[in-house]
């Protein structure tokens, strides 16, 4: 009974540095699903289709803000197979309102997609909301499902 005391201690210590640690590697996948946000996004603004290779993953399923269910070979599909990232100007995206939920090898994306762009004069402002649900496999994360819902102006 009296190494009972000292046991239920250890198991204690032991069971809080293991939450600390989970926690640490928790905010660790977070800033990395953060910055895979940011190159894609990036990349989506030049239509660089190596970095929309990268970020689905093949089995993709993504509902449009229209309602279209579309897989990663649609939208591969609408790279042509000879161009290059795009030095022209156009749709520039960005994210506001970002949250990040970590599930072991599954984490939840979700943010406001803002997309700005120019038309004559004034800029013109897109927004959607976006959520993604992304799978670490061969230590990569890839989305494998994604939903994007149209806010009304």
């Amino acid at each position: 009974m009296k190494f009972l005391m000292p046991l239920l201690s250890l198991f204690f210590i032991v069971s809080c540095s293991m939450s600390q640690t989970e926690g640490e590697s928790d905010e660790a996948v977070k800033a990395e699903l953060e910055q895979l946000l940011d190159d894609f996004l990036q990349g989506a603004s030049v239509n660089d289709a190596e970095m929309h290779d990268r970020f689905w993953a093949n089995e993709l399923i993504y509902t449009s803000s229209a309602g279209e269910r579309i897989t990663k070979d649609d939208i591969m599909s609408g790279f042509e197979p000879d161009t290059s990232v795009s030095d022209m100007p156009g749709m520039q995206y960005g994210y506001e309102d970002l949250q990040i939920m970590v599930f072991d090898d599954a984490a939840i994306v979700a943010f406001q997609l803002v997309g700005t762009g120019a038309s004559g004069d004034s800029p013109d402002v897109m927004r959607y909301y976006n959520t993604g649900t992304f799978i670490n496999r061969n230590n990569q994360w890839q989305a494998v499902a994604w939903h994007a819902t149209r806010i009304p102006e």
